[in-house]
């Protein structure tokens, strides 16, 4: 085998190994890590890739907290190129290269998750505010309508320091802290578990939109015509306002894109 096969084939390995989504997002957290370097370390304190079990099973990944005077900052990363299209309503959003798309999880709704789990961990804390920030890679262009911070990542200590309202003494940051660290989850095995739960997960909803079963109520997905074409929406509507817009179902377990 020749040198020029040899550099070759490791090129290609290390091309491959570069797109693997949790490699990509490493890098992503890496980068707002050290962004958020930038803060004054005597203002804002961050704490990174924090896991916390929230019930018997189950846990949340959060990438980011940094606590502060002014809140409690609750940062979602996500290292994606191309358009992304997405509203605060939908399950789930859009992203498109080229001619090609793919859905990712609503990182608005993810963080709320997120919140919820630190609001419970912190439940004598009931009037902290909370600020979620959702960071893309300046490498993406945004076409998102949200009431929440969905930023690049150029845009993130800018966000941050917009809010001046003090809210918290040091004595509450330094318990607060402790607090997180102590319920933070560093056990391999568990944080292995944590992903193989979220593609589970991910599994289950898409045999039960593939039956016309609404994965968030239960209830059944039917056939409408909307302002955009044909969906499937909830038949318990407008109490769940789940639907399926990227895919059209043409039978049971079955698909084909619009």
């Amino acid at each position: 085998m020749t040198l020029y096969f040899i550099i070759l084939i490791a090129f290609s390995i290390f091309s491959f190994i570069l797109r693997s989504p949790k490699v990509k997002g490493y890098i992503g957290e890496k980068k707002v890590q050290k962004k958020l370097k930038s803060l004054d370390p005597n203002q804002y304190i961050s704490v990174h890739d924090i896991m916390i079990q929230i019930s018997e099973g189950k846990t949340s990944q959060i990438d980011h907290i940094i606590l502060s005077s002014y809140g409690i900052f609750v940062i979602e990363t996500k290292n994606y190129q191309g358009w992304i299209f997405g509203k605060d309503q939908q399950q789930y959003w859009t992203q498109t290269i080229y001619k090609r798309k793919e859905k990712l999880f609503n990182p608005v709704w993810q963080n709320k998750g997120h919140i919820k789990a630190l609001q419970d961990l912190l439940s004598d804390f009931p009037t902290v505010p909370y600020h979620s920030i959702i960071v893309f890679g300046d490498q993406a262009t945004l076409k998102v309508e949200s009431n929440t911070h969905v930023i690049y990542a150029s845009q993130l200590v800018s966000t941050i320091l917009k809010y001046q309202q003090v809210v918290l003494n040091q004595q509450d940051i330094h318990t607060i802290q402790q607090r997180i660290l102590r319920a933070d989850q560093t056990d391999r095995k568990m944080r292995k578990e944590h992903v193989t739960s979220i593609h589970q997960n991910m599994k289950v909803k898409t045999l039960k939109v593939a039956e016309l079963i609404c994965p968030r109520c239960e209830g059944e997905l039917v056939e409408r015509t909307g302002k955009y074409g044909i969906f499937h929406g909830c038949s318990n509507y407008p109490k769940c306002r789940y639907v399926v817009k990227e895919r059209k179902v043409v039978g049971i377990g079955s698909y084909k894109r619009k």
